[in-house]
């Protein structure tokens, strides 16, 4: 019998952070995972492989590109099996770094699959076939989330694709169909499109990103609607076969060809939580009628002794959203009076150009009738962009009226989630639209069109003209 303060089950960015702050905080911890080293789904099958390939898609957007600037390149020669190796030594780096890390804290990892046993047991079949079993005075469960195949979608052919499937590269299909217009859907669909794949994309609702607000989206569609072979809104598939030439797809909305065929499928119309954990019922844990398990504000369960975090607690799905609710739950086992209470969750989407927001969305403030005032500003008239070739840009603050607080930042352009941290903080702060116009911002970058949005705020923006705001 292994003792232990604290196990975590799942070792993704939230699983694996909590476990280190907790051995961080002298707490004895055990992590639990089926992979050799910490990473998750994110490390492993998810946002870092993608955004590996994006980076790579991304430098074959821009030669193409360069040919407006009298630099011109031959088109490329892809080399798949070197590709496949560029994105897994990636992600051999970065787990074999948490693998380090773990040795280096001395918290007790068990590479296997957990079964709770009651609120301060869980036995854990190793993936040795051995059995170890684990007396804790505190559980964190962090098991993440998988792909969501809907039964009319499921297709018993290699063919047919989810997100994990796709980012093994198997090949570079002449045709591919994306099922879903969501951020998943269209950043390995840029990926296919920037390696030769002639992708259609194809979205159940009236536009790309549902959620997002549209204005910023709407960017992010044009340069979509240009590159893809097709992308069809307010449309379903309703049918998938297999042949020996491919997968003939049925579709039904507003797509002109009611039947097509394609070399391959990918399926990306969502996640669901992962909260099927053997022996959970044992507990006081609760789960809702959408799967997820019910948490309070520390991030407790139903049952005092176990409490959980990330994809598996709801929504955002996001990495770094898992993170910091892993450290308050540590934080509330280490006894510290603390809560989950941000004010500003970022969102990003790694497609070109990217898209960014945090905060409140103007869309938001709509639903719940809360007045805000909205200032924009134009990439086309920023230097920084103008000199990219890139003014297809757009920042936008949402803003109170009266007390001129920013409530929230959205972005679109290249680099906006790297942008976006700066409204996050601004967020966090309750920094005013002032605070944001009068910090010097260096010339000429991106990260001027956040100052100079404050500016279009006030009617005083220098490369905008909007009349002056009455105070």
């Amino acid at each position: 019998m292994i003792t232990a303060q604290v196990v975590v089950v799942g070792a993704g960015p939230g699983g694996y952070s909590a476990a280190f702050l907790a051995a961080d905080l002298g707490l004895s911890t055990a992590l639990v995972d089926p992979e050799v080293n910490p990473g998750g789904v994110c490390v492993y099958r998810g946002c870092i492989p993608s955004k590996a390939l994006l980076h790579v898609a991304d430098l074959i957007d821009e030669s193409r590109q360069a040919r407006a600037w009298g630099v011109d390149f031959q088109e490329p020669a892809i080399d798949l099996a070197k590709l496949r190796q560029f994105k897994n030594r990636v992600v051999q780096r970065l787990t074999s770094g948490t693998g380090q890390l773990v040795k280096y804290r001395k918290v007790r990892y068990l590479q296997g699959y957990a079964e709770l046993l009651d609120a301060h047991r869980l036995r854990v079949e190793l993936v040795d076939g051995a059995e170890e079993q684990v007396e804790f005075e505190h559980a964190i469960l962090a098991t993440g989330s998988v792909p969501v195949i809907p039964p009319m979608l499921k297709v018993d052919d290699p063919r047919a694709m989810d997100s994990t499937t796709a980012l093994d590269l198997p090949d570079i299909p002449k045709s591919l169909l994306v099922i879903g217009g969501g951020y998943i859907g269209l950043e390995i669909g840029s990926v296919y499109r920037a390696l030769g794949s002639a992708v259609t994309v194809v979205e159940m609702t009236s536009g790309l990103l549902p959620g997002a607000d549209r204005d910023l989206v709407e960017v992010l569609a044009k340069r979509v609607q240009h590159t893809m072979a097709s992308v069809m809104l307010d449309t379903t598939v309703v049918k998938m076969v297999p042949e020996s030439r491919g997968v003939r797809v049925t579709f039904d909305g507003q797509s002109s060809a009611p039947e097509q065929l394609f070399d391959r499928v990918l399926v990306a119309v969502g996640r669901r939580p992962s909260s099927k954990i053997p022996g959970l019922d044992r507990t006081k844990v609760q789960v809702d009628e959408r799967g997820f398990i019910i948490v309070d504000e520390q991030r407790r369960t139903g049952e005092p002794s176990i409490f959980a975090i990330g994809d598996v607690v709801g929504e955002p799905m996001l990495a770094h959203k898992a993170s910091h609710e892993g450290r308050v739950a540590v934080e509330v086992i280490a006894g510290e009076n603390v809560a989950f209470a941000p004010r500003a969750i970022p969102a990003v989407v790694f497609t070109d150009p990217e898209l960014a927001w945090a905060g409140l969305t103007e869309a938001q403030a709509a639903k719940a009738n809360r007045p805000v005032t909205i200032a924009k500003f134009p990439w086309g008239a920023s230097g920084r962009a103008i000199t990219l070739d890139r003014t297809d840009g757009l920042t936008k603050l949402v803003i109170d009226p009266e007390s001129e607080r920013i409530l929230g930042v959205g972005l679109v352009g290249p680099g906006a989630g790297e942008l976006i941290a700066e409204g996050v903080l601004a967020i966090e702060m309750g920094a005013n639209a002032a605070d944001l116009s009068l910090s010097i911002h260096p010339h000429p970058t991106l990260t001027e069109t956040l100052m100079e949005s404050a500016e279009v705020f006030f009617g005083q923006a220098t490369h905008v003209y909007r009349p002056q705001r009455v105070r």
